[in-house]
């Protein structure tokens, strides 16, 4: 055996279809793909399209698990809006400021699920607030200024299943 004898085994290689080489190779002209359109051209994706009609993937009924019903949603509250709403005088700093204060105050819109206090901001007055929820930050920043954050437990009534009383 020498060097220019060498040969891939038979049928492990393939060649390339040249494609555009005259009508007499079978693959001339259009190339094999057809006149006109979306699919004649290169760049296509169009998986799952079914020509306007409704996809299958759509038409089928969806199942699973979706949290989005049963979740939380605290409307949020910063130190600093709080202490500007202060300054505004829009509350006052020496009662307690529970959640339906805030919302009559015009400082947070609606309070959803509860309102949640965040520690971005600046806070100096001294303040006593009752809300859902606050984090670790905010209720430091708070008691620094020598105030106090009162946590509320809201009672949600469990969800019932299908068929139970």
């Amino acid at each position: 055996m020498k060097l220019n004898e060498l040969q891939p085994k038979t049928g492990s290689t393939k060649t390339k279809v040249r494609v555009g080489r005259g009508i007499g190779s079978g693959k001339g002209k259009t190339c094999g793909v057809g006149q006109k359109g979306q699919k004649s051209r290169s760049g296509v994706a169009i998986k799952g399209f079914e020509g306007g009609q409704m996809p299958i993937y759509m038409r089928m009924p969806k199942s699973g698990f979706n949290n989005k019903k049963f979740a939380t949603v605290y409307t949020e509250l910063s130190l600093g809006h709080l202490q500007a709403a202060i300054d505004d005088k829009k509350i006052d700093a020496k009662k307690a400021i529970d959640e339906d204060a805030l919302v009559a105050a015009g400082v947070v819109r609606r309070k959803n699920d509860g309102v949640k206090l965040l520690a971005n901001g600046e806070l100096k007055s001294k303040v006593e607030l009752k809300i859902s929820k606050a984090t670790k930050g905010a209720t430091e920043a708070v008691e620094k200024a020598g105030g106090k954050v009162e946590i509320i437990v809201h009672e949600v009534a469990p969800v019932k299943k299908r068929g139970e009383k």
